[in-house]
């Protein structure tokens, strides 16, 4: 969505969502007898104590203003209470020449309540209305009237303004707690965005960078508590007026059929057919490929089924997930482009494989993983030469505690297979049983992810959620199960698998929450879900689509957009993209935090890397550079009868900006390094001991420290793999945030910071094998096989105003030398 609506699609936007103007014509003004003068001065009085009060009060609060968060003109916002029968005194409240705004006034909700205004005066301004009331108590006009009478005698008492009295929303919508995060429509007051963003990264505000545009008023979303709001507001001029964000699928479910298709045609307008042939391929029960949005990305002649007797489209045994799917897997949420007014292109197609039986069918689970292989061929045979995203959100409970299945395994395979490498996410599974709120991740740490997805090869999906808000009124007094920025309440982790077992999801993409009312177990309801499209379009077009299956959808379109962007990358360097992009979430982090660096705990808590972005996936900035390097090595050899020993390992220098980093001296950077390969699996239960490994080969990464010779990191490389090799504690991640905890599966991602002139020497990585069943099985002829591998290296320098993007930009290729 751009910055702006278009002036049509604004007004249907606010005109359906309820959202009220927050500025009334005036009523003709009719004059009240003049007050007895007793009256005239106590009211006059009682006024001039409140205003005293509140300016006092406002004062205060300038007084103990954090420097480092007050932006604009130093001022502070006022609430006034005024009679329904004074409404017309709401003009004459500011003063345009003492740069006074009336910015918000909220209705009365219940009969004889007052209208409330909130009015910004700049400090200068402070004694405004003072004078006005003085004026009132003490001079008539030529006609006899108090002066200022229209406006002072309306005038009911005055308060210094909080978030709340800027809210003009109906009031049950105010959220009850100070510390409760929702999402918020913030109208700024003109000019203020810039200001309003730097306050808002100042107090960790999150906010959407869409903003619509009217001619006094920028809308933006912004998603926080009411304190902080209110320290906001302490703090600056920005704020004129709050509202709870409305666009929500509820708004949409709640329309009958045939305003949906409204809705769903004018967005069909705006959508480009792909043109690319690049695909996202959905493994599920099968799509609706007439739906009016599915159909313009999937070709008749992709839409496939295992089974030619099921057919290949969607049917109510599964209650139209795949369609579901292939809505959030094309479009992402709904909700944003139906509200919004720009061109949808859509950069990727779709293909459907159908996987799921009718109802009175059962697939036999052993052969799970030859119907995965029989579908993905599917697709492939009719289009061999076209890049694809492969999504499966379909898992089945499994005890296995990390251990490979047959099923897990094949995924392993159809990963790795050479002449076809594969890109496959899968759904790391939900949590079925129901869920109360004091359960929540206790059952998501106790709950294993669900088979297949322990595949080592494939990008497993988690669950995590932003959906807090509730604005349906049937669900009045409910309240979301998992706070902002923490995992969804179903969603499934491998906290208690056996270390040895790779981290299981990478990461996680929004699925929704679980509402509830404080006696039942939760419940998915519309407003914290995800809107997609519904199977019956005859009926209706919409519906809800939450957990696992929202987030893996939500992976495989990311997956769609970087292989479109970037249709030269491997499988593997897509996967590494989309981990490395990921970052923990405020709540996530806090828990890391707290641990004070100590490893085990930390290695407790991190079995996953985060929630990924598109942005830093794809692009680089001035002070965040990102380089990738796709390569191979060959990890073993063999001579005459000899056992198979290690053969290759690869040095990068890294073409580190040396001098700007050198400049920076003390400041703190990151370093942050993801290693991605895949493995060739070898499954059987024989005790995973060294002969019977699971995985054909290992890697691993080692950075260059900022003393060490290249001739001693070499040397520090192959005592590493020797360490490895024998069982003994392995070395050189003391200064990383993870250490040799992240030397499990084929992905291996970590994270170290440091001083930029720390940096500037560690300016070399080292990759090298460890052993798999290709060394310790030579009879099996795999130990000449060669492996490759996708690695990426970012440094950032937060907050510091330094270009190291560019000194690097002419060096694009990483020079490389090979050690054998």
């Amino acid at each position: 969505m751009a910055d702006d609506f278009p002036r049509d699609r604004a007004h249907i936007h606010l005109r359906n969502n309820g959202i009220r103007e927050a500025y009334r014509r005036p009523n003709q003004l009719i004059h009240a007898p003049p007050l007895p003068a007793r009256d005239r001065a106590s009211h006059a009085a009682a006024l001039t104590q409140s205003i005293e009060q509140a300016v006092e009060s406002a004062r205060q609060q300038i007084a103990a203003r954090d420097p480092q968060l007050s932006v604009g003109t130093p001022g502070f916002y006022l609430e006034i209470d005024l009679p329904m029968s004074g409404r017309a005194a709401l003009d004459q409240l500011a003063d345009r020449r003492q740069h006074m705004e009336l910015v918000a006034v909220h209705e009365p909700t219940q009969p004889g309540a007052p209208i409330t205004a909130s009015v910004f005066l700049p400090q200068s301004a402070q004694a405004y209305y003072l004078r006005k009331v003085e004026a009132y108590r003490d001079v008539d006009t030529d006609r006899g009237r108090p002066r200022n009478e229209p406006l002072v005698s309306r005038m009911e008492t005055v308060r210094l303004a909080t978030a709340r009295s800027l809210f003009t929303d109906h009031d049950d919508l105010f959220p009850q707690a100070a510390d409760e995060q929702v999402w918020w429509e913030v109208w700024l007051r003109d000019g203020r965005r810039e200001n309003f963003e730097h306050i808002a990264e100042a107090l960790n505000i999150t906010l959407r960078t869409h903003a619509v545009r009217f001619p006094e008023r920028v809308v933006m979303l912004a998603l926080a508590s009411t304190a902080m709001l209110d320290r906001m507001i302490a703090h600056s001029d920005v704020v004129a007026e709050l509202r709870r964000a409305k666009d929500t699928p509820s708004f949409f479910m709640g329309l009958g059929g045939a305003e949906q298709r409204d809705w769903s045609d004018e967005l069909l307008g705006r959508v480009r057919p792909p043109q690319s042939d690049i695909a996202v391929c959905i493994l599920d029960s099968g799509v609706r490929r007439t739906h009016p949005l599915i159909e313009p990305a999937l070709a008749v002649e992709d839409w496939h089924t295992v089974k030619p007797a099921w057919g290949s489209d969607d049917t109510p045994a599964w209650s139209g997930h795949g369609t579901r799917m292939a809505g959030v897997g094309l479009y992402g949420d709904l909700v944003p482009l139906l509200v919004g007014g720009d061109p949808v292109p859509l950069p990727f197609r779709l293909e459907s494989v159908r996987i799921l039986p009718p109802e009175d069918e059962a697939n036999d689970p052993e052969l799970y993983g030859a119907i995965t292989a029989e579908a993905i061929a599917r697709a492939e045979v009719q289009a061999p030469e076209r890049r694809r995203a492969i999504a499966m959100a379909v898992t089945s409970a499994s005890p296995a505690r990390g251990r490979p299945t047959s099923w897990s395994a094949a995924i392993d395979q159809l990963c790795f297979e050479e002449e076809q490498r594969r890109l496959i996410v899968l759904s790391a599974g939900n949590i079925g049983d129901d869920l109360m709120p004091a359960e929540h991740l206790t059952r998501n740490d106790l709950e294993a992810v669900d088979d297949p997805s322990q595949a080592w090869n494939a990008l497993t999906v988690g669950a995590f959620t932003e959906k807090v808000d509730i604005i349906d009124t049937d669900f009045a007094g409910y309240a979301p199960i998992a706070p902002v920025g923490e995992l969804s309440p179903r969603s499934r982790t491998s906290v208690v698998w056996d270390r040895q077992w790779p981290v299981k999801p990478e990461v996680v993409f929004e699925g929704g929450n679980l509402a509830h009312d404080g006696v039942l177990p939760g419940e998915p309801i519309d407003d914290l879900q995800i809107l997609t499209t519904f199977y019956r379009p005859e009926l209706r077009h919409f519906t809800t689509l939450g957990d696992t299956s929202a987030a893996t959808a939500h992976a495989a379109r990311m997956a769609g957009l970087i292989l479109s962007a970037r249709p030269e990358l491997w499988p593997e360097t897509v996967r590494a993209l989309i981990v490395h992009s990921a970052e923990w979430t405020p709540a996530m982090r806090a828990r890391i935090d707290a641990c004070n660096g100590a490893k085990g705990e930390i290695q407790a808590l991190v079995r996953l890397y985060g929630v990924p972005d598109l942005g830093r996936a794809l692009l680089s900035t001035v002070n965040d550079l990102t380089l990738i390097v796709e390569d191979e090595l060959q990890p073993f050899q063999r001579e005459g009868g000899a056992a198979a020993k290690t053969r290759d390992m690869k040095l990068h220098r890294l073409p580190w900006p040396k001098e700007q980093l050198a400049a920076l001296g003390a400041a703190q950077v990151e370093l942050r390094v993801t290693l991605s390969y895949f493995i060739e699996p070898n499954p059987g239960e024989r005790g995973w001991t060294r002969r019977h490994r699971y995985a054909s080969h290992g890697l691993r990464f080692r950075v260059k420290s900022a003393t060490e010779t290249v001739d001693e990191f070499r040397a520090r490389i192959n005592q590493a793999a020797r360490d490895e090799e024998e069982g003994a504690p392995a070395g050189g991640g003391e200064e990383w945030l993870l250490g040799t905890f992240r030397d499990r599966g084929s992905l291996h991602a970590d994270f170290w910071s440091g001083s930029a002139a720390d940096l500037a020497e560690r300016d070399a990585i080292g990759v090298f094998p460890v052993g798999g069943w290709w060394k310790e099985k030579p009879y099996l002829e795999r130990v000449d096989a060669l492996a490759r591998y996708a690695l990426i290296v970012t440094i950032r320098a937060p907050g510091v105003d330094v270009d190291i993007f560019t000194p690097v930009e002419a060096a694009l290729t990483v020079e490389t030398s090979v050690e054998t």
